[in-house]
């Protein structure tokens, strides 16, 4: 499964850029004394671990203003990856007078029960409490502290989250209403779950992108499979593909190299943010070598120009073992299935459906407990989305890039006058929640200038109803 988060998975990132209205002097740490479990009445429920949460106050307007509370949810990795990159609530905490929270998601980063990842993610026992459930009651009591700490009872709080932090962003609205006055959801695939969004469409997206920015190169990616195959029967293949594609290590097998491209090209799509953008940058490397140069000759030069020019290609680039990757393969192996895979038609990967029964023994193989895929749409809806939420829900922003392959699990239309869709049409994943530059181009400025008047809206109704109660 192609990783959520709002940045690249890879070692070659882009260089960071701190928001010209904040910087790390601004933040002030702070660490909750967190319940394990939240639902519970046993002995061991009541057992605590320190959660990081951490304040910006350099614009808060102040209580007795009702001044409004900006809340980042953190997601699959450590709150110190999000900070220097997330700029929405640092660029417009001036305009809102606004407090800035950003709570850090448990088991990531420095927020990590039982004294360390390992005995953490020890047993069944110690993996049990590591669920987006138990994650938002978390920012629902760090929040109501903040809150009661500050006597800012009145403040009303937006929260705003990224990819699957844009998933619990929505979800926490829903759940919370009383905590949330409503919640910008970024890239958030809320439909990727329970067969609801077409298995495909992830992959559906990624091929489109490639096309649209050139043909040959899609096309020299679509024959490169059977070339790879062909390559590898022979005798000794491996090692030609092993010297071809540079690789660290010998390989053993076609498919570590198969993969490993699946995850440039998924990669490339997924991020392909102003001003560099990266897939083009990736075909323009293809469509440019020189003439006379083989397919593989080709898609080497593509990966080179994507992933940067090193003396080797590690082909576990994407899957090498992390806190992160090791604290979301637990989570995509219990409660957050996206049966995604490829399709048979109109796509420049081969055909890989996903098939569940495979994945739930390899997952009850490697934790020892069943995946539950129906368990999200079961506790946070998603059949017959658009009628539910129309009657009940109110105050969400779902914000997509409809380059972004996750877009095909997004929500994109309209569901009601405060349940929107914002879209644009060339972004990518997370883009409009990033620290804006002046490179931005003008559909990215006008997406956030859109998000921003929502939320004043929002603001505006909330101060008029405080009033009229009182």
């Amino acid at each position: 499964m192609p990783r959520l988060g709002t940045q690249r998975r890879t070692t070659q990132h882009e260089p960071q850029t701190i928001s010209s209205t904040s910087n790390l002097e601004d933040l002030k740490t702070y660490y909750y004394t967190q319940t394990l479990d939240h639902f519970n009445y046993r002995p061991d429920s009541y057992t605590t671990f320190k959660q990081r949460y951490v304040i910006n106050s350099k614009y808060w307007g102040g209580a007795n203003a009702s001044a409004p509370i900006f809340a980042y949810l953190g997601a699959e990795e450590s709150l110190d990856d999000d900070l220097p990159i997330i700029g929405f609530l640092s660029d417009n905490a001036p305009r809102f007078k606004a407090l800035q929270v950003y709570i850090e998601h448990r088991y990531y980063g420095k927020s990590v029960p039982f004294g360390s990842m390992k005995a953490a993610m020890k047993n069944e026992s110690t993996r049990g409490y590591f669920n987006s459930v138990q994650a938002i009651a978390d920012y629902a009591v760090v929040l109501l502290h903040v809150k009661k700490k500050l006597s800012a009872e009145n403040s009303p709080v937006i929260v705003i989250g990224g990819s699957y932090g844009g998933m619990l962003a929505s979800w926490f609205r829903l759940k919370y209403p009383h905590i949330a006055l409503g919640a910008v959801a970024s890239s958030a695939p809320i439909l990727y779950f329970d067969t609801i969004a077409p298995q495909a469409g992830y992959y559906s997206v990624v091929t489109k992108d490639f096309k649209e920015t050139s043909e040959s190169c899609y096309e020299t990616i679509r024959k490169s499979w059977a070339e790879i195959d062909r390559v590898a029967s022979k005798p000794h293949g491996l090692e030609a593909l092993s010297k071809r594609f540079n690789t660290c290590n010998r390989l053993n097998r076609s498919f570590d190299l198969k993969d490993y491209l699946d995850s440039v090209y998924s990669d490339a799509a997924q991020y392909n943010h102003p001003p560099t953008y990266p897939l083009s940058v990736l075909c323009s490397a293809i469509d440019g070598a020189s003439v006379g140069t083989d397919t593989l000759g080709r898609i080497y030069a593509g990966v080179v120009a994507y992933m940067g020019n090193h003396t080797c290609y590690d082909m576990n680039e994407f899957n090498r073992p992390t806190k992160t990757l090791d604290g979301w393969s637990w989570q995509t192996c219990s409660e957050m299935v996206m049966p995604i895979g490829h399709g048979s038609k109109d796509s420049m990967f081969p055909p890989a459906p996903f098939n569940l029964n495979k994945f739930i023994n390899e997952c009850k193989s490697l934790y020892g407990v069943m995946p539950q895929p129906h368990w999200v749409t079961t506790y946070y809806g998603g059949q017959d989305l658009k009628l539910t939420l129309h009657r009940f829900g109110s105050n969400i922003i779902f914000s997509n890039g409809l380059r972004d392959p996750y877009s095909s699990g997004g929500v994109l239309e309209n569901i009601s006058e405060s349940i929107l869709a914002v879209t644009t049409v060339n972004g990518s994943h997370c883009l409009d929640i990033l620290v804006a530059k002046p490179s931005d181009p003008q559909w990215l400025v006008m997406q956030r200038k859109t998000e921003v008047k929502i939320i004043e809206k929002w603001i505006a109704n909330y101060h008029n109803d405080l009033l009229a109660f009182k």
